[in-house]
């Protein structure tokens, strides 16, 4: 039997940070390289400094628990202005002006993303080294049924380019901040059925690099036995460790490849010397 996922056409998701948001210059760059992108595309933004600094002109106080943000309501209601509004919204107009169709939304938008809102966690305070219960409020996490693949394939069918916000909903009128590594992951392997999707990660680096010093010292390509490897040799740790760990699962989910690089050299992605590439 023909295997007939050769002829399922191409669709790269790619998933930009602050570090590119808070940048003007960069930001037009990428969005002219995301323009020029062959076959079908979604861009997943975050969030950057904005919400940050709204939340604090507002005075409210970030609570955070071993790295992480907690979501209150007050703090939900100003990252959903601010990602699925503000930053949202002047992405769409900017790639508008280059005629990319793009469109707007987040996960309650024709139901496209439907999340569950993250119970609370018995974990170990990293500080005080103490077990104790904790609750990251309006948080929400995303399971295989969490995509909506029937709509999100009749508007790339039908022209539109997504560009999603990290805000998600649980069908029940709440909406949920949902880290967006995880949506542009989540949305790579629900239509890798339909489609040869490539997971993109740009962030500040121009790769996974052997030498944290030297910026040129990129890995090129990573399988799950090179992984292994660079693990024992202590090349790869720390922060680098759950990137890698969900490439890999979403290779082992469906999705054909994931590059982690700079959003600088996004262009380079039709020349194949992008970024490191992870394959299984």
């Amino acid at each position: 039997m023909h295997n007939l996922s050769h002829q399922n056409p191409t669709l790269s998701i790619i998933k930009i940070g602050g570090n590119v948001i808070d940048n003007p210059e960069k930001l037009t760059a990428f969005l002219i390289a995301f323009n020029g992108l062959p076959g079908y595309k979604i861009l997943v933004h975050g969030g950057g400094k904005m919400a940050t600094k709204l939340a604090q002109d507002m005075g409210l106080q970030a609570t955070m628990v071993n790295g992480r943000r907690v979501t209150d309501s007050q703090t939900l209601q100003v990252v959903t202005m601010v990602y699925a509004g503000l930053i949202n919204k002047n992405l769409v107009a900017q790639l508008q002006t280059q005629h990319c169709n793009a469109i707007g939304l987040s996960g309650a938008d024709g139901n496209l993303i439907k999340a569950t809102k993250r119970p609370i966690q018995n974990l170990k305070n990293t500080e005080t080294g103490e077990n104790e219960e904790v609750d990251f409020g309006y948080v929400g996490d995303l399971d295989a049924q969490s995509v909506n693949t029937k709509n999100l394939v009749l508007l790339i069918e039908n022209g539109f380019i997504p560009v999603f916000s990290a805000i998600t909903h649980n069908g029940e009128s709440q909406l949920l901040n949902t880290n967006a590594d995880t949506v542009a992951s989540a949305l790579a392997v629900a239509l890798s059925n339909n489609y040869q999707t490539s997971l993109i990660y740009c962030f500040e680096k121009k790769g996974v690099l052997r030498d944290i010093e030297d910026e040129q010292s990129v890995i090129t390509e990573i399988n799950p036995s090179t992984f292994e490897t660079l693990q024992a040799q202590n090349i790869i740790h720390s922060g680098m460790l759950p990137k890698l760990h969900n490439a890999f699962e979403a290779i082992n989910s469906g999705v054909k490849q994931v590059f982690i690089g700079s959003a600088d050299e996004l262009h380079l992605l039709k020349t194949e010397n992008f970024g490191t590439r992870i394959t299984t």
